[in-house]
């Protein structure tokens, strides 16, 4: 075997298989996971449709000798690209049951069905704060790749519901609610283990993207802090992320987490010193470079909202309406 890809590929105990499968941007690569038991495998989160993701997962199932019939259940904590794309490219090669939470497929229907104006409604929601046409047509040209990315898309779906348990390597985990990064995101706990599949919501080194868009959640940074206060009272030895390596220290990162977002309101508190709209606040935040990548720049300016809506909806910002160029604007109610 390359020893680059043995890198690639990590075995953990009772055979578990983290693959790091490959993405076409700055993240690198998203966490797989093949869960052997009695029946053959349980594939978490497959990844991004890409050429090069196919064909690494042709190359890592035959170095592995998994054959793709033993691959008999898909489960995806949430519907983003990167975790669902790969999901009707197995499906088809496996015949394997497609399993995600309901909010999680209504969710992916309405970002990739065939009816979806999503596209439309996010560029309303940036233009209304500030955003200029220039780079909202990249965020459109962005968008639009996606699709080839989440093809085909499964048809044999079954659903998943938090407080309900699921059976993965022949063990019995529970399901976990864990809104604010994606809505209908589910985590999967192993309590007599204490290890948890964690998605993307604790992530090791980076923080997880928090975002206002369109369908989502009133307030995303709300739900997501919520769900990391019940998240840190479990008992946890080892996590296994979205993105990263595996880690020991969960209730630390959580509390790193947290304190990043603590910080980062406070900081846009101070700068709404006087009006400012959300793209000025975004730049502010990422620097100007930001608004040089169109990928990078949907998911800062979005998670620059989602903490805007958060101090709206605390007092301690306002919302000043719509000034006659079109553009919302905030101002700290210690300044009204």
């Amino acid at each position: 075997m390359d020893p680059s890809r043995r890198r690639s590929v990590t075995e953990w105990p009772e055979g578990w298989l983290q693959v790091k499968v490959p993405l076409p941007f700055s993240l690198r690569w998203v966490n797989s996971y093949l869960i052997p038991d009695r029946r053959g495998y349980t594939l978490i989160d497959p990844g991004l449709h890409t050429p090069e993701a196919a064909a690494f997962w042709g190359t890592t199932m035959a170095e592995h000798q998994v054959a793709w019939q033993a691959i008999h259940t898909i489960v995806l904590t949430h519907q983003h690209p990167d975790h669902y794309g790969l999901a009707g490219w197995f499906q088809a090669r496996t015949g394997a049951e497609v399993r995600m939470s309901s909010a999680a497929l209504a969710y992916a229907s309405e970002l990739w069905g065939a009816e979806s104006d999503f596209d439309a409604r996010l560029a309303e929601l940036y233009a209304r704060h500030g955003m200029p046409e220039r780079e909202l047509d990249g965020i459109l040209t962005n968008l639009g790749l996606f699709v080839g990315r989440v093809s085909p898309q499964p048809t044999q779906i079954s659903l998943l519901e938090a407080g309900e348990s699921i059976l993965l390597g022949d063990r019995a985990w529970e399901m976990i609610d864990a809104p604010g990064h994606a809505y209908g995101q589910l985590l999967f706990y192993q309590r007599e283990r204490r290890l948890i599949l964690c998605g993307d919501q604790v992530l090791p080194g980076i923080t997880p993207n928090i975002s206002l868009v369109p369908g989502g959640e009133v307030d995303p940074l709300a739900s997501f802090l919520n769900s990391l206060d019940e998240l840190s009272r479990l008992p946890v030895e080892r996590a296994f992320p979205g993105h990263r390596d595996p880690f020991a220290d969960f209730g630390g990162r959580i509390a790193e987490i947290r304190a990043h977002h603590e910080y980062r309101l406070a900081e846009i508190a101070e700068w709404l010193t006087e009006p400012l709209h959300g793209y000025e606040i975004c730049l502010r935040m990422f620097g100007e470079r930001v608004g040089r990548d169109s990928h990078n720049l949907r998911f800062a300016m979005a998670e620059t909202l989602a903490h805007l809506q958060h101090l709206a909806h605390s007092g301690a910002i306002v919302e000043l309406g719509a000034s006659p160029d079109g553009v919302m604007r905030y101002l700290s109610t210690d300044k009204e």
